[in-house]
């Protein structure tokens, strides 16, 4: 079973440059027990370079190491607004550990000279449960503005997350035509 790991260039997410052609990568949405997260960063769309989406923030790296049960791991730049969420709910007990989300990353085709969709969670909204491990829920937001893109202001968030009790699929694809999906996540019936 392979691995999906995508390091993902912020400084192209928030100053894309249409002839870079490195790992781009987008948080749409995501809501952590009931605080849903703001989208409130504009980022231009790989796929359409005239066309900006709005996101929570470009992503710095995602992996998963690709079986059912496996937990998907992001990190991701953040606004002040969610930086301050998040810390709430690092600072407060988070009973429910609930998590929903969408993204997309994109890299470049070579031989049709575009970006496409890589790895992504397609129109549907993914189901997990924040990882838990030694008693520690794996949620961490960084106290201080990141350097590497001084403005707009951004910190950086990770999260590991487990899938629930469903059967869901990642979309993976290797080009812009050869597109296929994995499955996370396992169906159990009371």
């Amino acid at each position: 079973m392979a691995d999906l790991s995508f390091d993902c260039s912020i400084r192209q997410g928030f100053n894309f440059e249409k002839d870079a052609q490195v790992l781009v990568g987008h948080l749409l949405t995501m809501k952590i027990g009931d605080t849903e997260l703001t989208a409130d960063t504009n980022l231009t769309d790989p796929e359409d370079n005239t066309k900006n989406v709005v996101t929570l923030g470009p992503i710095a790296n995602v992996y998963w190491q690709g079986g059912y049960a496996d937990p998907i791991v992001f990190t991701f730049n953040v606004s002040t607004k969610n930086q301050t969420a998040t810390l709430l709910l690092t600072h407060t007990t988070l009973t429910n550990t609930l998590v929903e989300f969408k993204f997309k990353t994109y890299a470049f085709d070579q031989v049709n000279k575009v970006y496409y969709p890589c790895y992504h969670s397609g129109d549907d909204v993914m189901k997990g449960i924040i990882l838990k491990e030694g008693g520690e829920l794996s949620l961490d937001i960084g106290p201080d503005p990141e350097n590497e893109v001084p403005s707009p202001l951004n910190y950086s968030l990770s999260i590991a997350i487990m899938p629930q009790q469903i059967a869901q699929a990642f979309q993976v694809a290797v080009s812009l035509n050869d597109k296929f999906s994995k499955v996370w996540g396992v169906e159990v019936t009371q």
